[in-house]
């Protein structure tokens, strides 16, 4: 059983080698790179995205997908670009994981911005807060009482104004002081964003457990 899993910035491969001991990790998927997959003397059983790249690449086609789902390979998705493929093509076969995914599917949120980010190509270590995890946070802390509905709807106004690089908690919190938000309560809002939920990792944690699961079937029924 051969399980080949891309991933970068979204979570770090010890935390999911922690599920998945015997799957390979690649870097976030680009153009080409399930379609070298397929050429390989053992080709992939299963193949989960959570990362791929958008601007400095070209990103993971519909086509190369489907090809591969086609030949019977299991692919699912999560976090990030895997999310959104996944919404596109789960009525095809390509299978989602997640809230981000869900999101996507019901139309909760439908742009690449939302889980775009930019990334140091080396230690693939995140260099802003996509989207999604800014209105996650928001969700969990005005449900918590931490936060009211109205501070939580300014943050996601004000993280959705920005370009996306530029979107990080210190950043979207000095926005708000800007805003009038007084500064003491704007420290505050980041202490309670930078201890909240990283939706994109969990996600990701969801897809490894699922594929860890599919894995064990497989092993029985063989």
């Amino acid at each position: 059983m051969r399980t080949v899993i891309f991933v970068g910035p979204s979570i770090s491969r010890e935390a999911l080698t922690k599920v998945l001991p015997e799957a390979e990790f690649r870097g976030p998927v680009e153009r080409g790179d399930i379609d070298v997959l397929l050429r390989e003397d053992t080709s992939p059983d299963i193949i989960g995205i959570i990362d791929g790249k958008f601007l400095h690449a070209m990103s993971i086609s519909p086509k190369e997908i489907l090809t591969a789902l086609n030949r019977g390979v299991t692919i699912l998705g999560s976090s990030s670009m895997g999310a959104l493929r996944a919404a596109e093509l789960d009525t095809l076969g390509m299978t989602g994981i997640g809230t981000i995914y869900q999101w996507y599917a019901d139309g909760t949120i439908d742009a690449d911005d939302e889980v775009a980010i930019t990334f140091d190509p080396k230690s693939l270590r995140a260099l802003c807060t996509p989207m999604v995890n800014f209105r996650a946070s928001v969700n969990e802390l005005v449900g918590q009482g931490s936060v009211t509905e109205e501070e939580g709807g300014r943050i996601v106004e004000t993280a959705k104004a920005m370009y996306f690089p530029d979107r990080t908690h210190a950043s979207v919190c000095e926005q708000l002081v800007f805003d009038g938000v007084e500064s003491q309560r704007a420290e505050e809002l980041f202490r309670l964003l930078e201890g909240s939920i990283d939706r994109k990792a969990t996600d990701a944690l969801l897809l490894a457990r699922r594929v860890s699961e599919l894995t064990a079937e497989r092993e029985v029924v063989a």
